[in-house]
């Protein structure tokens, strides 16, 4: 089951304070980027964020969850009503994040 566009688009929303958050859709799912760096992923309807050591330490009880089958653990955030925290992890999470690497020319 895909994930709903409408879930996407509040899941951005809500994140909206910490960057330029966009979405891209990704193998039948989407990719969640902040200022063009991708830090989670929408599958089926639940967003997971990138594991960062400071993510980790600041949300503890967050569990940690693969995606889909076959991916490495990301954070799990089932509560994407609560807009501060999620712009807090997003700030945190995508300042931990290398910067994405320049397309080549050609």
């Amino acid at each position: 089951m895909a994930s709903k566009i409408e879930f996407v688009e509040f899941v951005v929303d809500q994140m909206k304070e910490a960057g330029t958050i966009t979405y891209r859709k990704m193998f039948g799912e989407y990719g969640i980027y902040c200022d063009g760096k991708i830090f989670g992923v929408v599958c089926k309807d639940q967003l997971f964020l990138k594991i960062t050591k400071e993510g980790k330490e600041l949300f503890p009880k967050l569990e940690e969850a693969p995606p889909y089958e076959g991916a490495k653990n990301y954070l799990l955030v089932e509560d994407v009503e609560d807009k501060e925290m999620l712009t807090k992890l997003a700030v945190i999470t995508c300042a931990q994040l290398p910067e994405p690497k320049k397309k080549k020319k050609g």
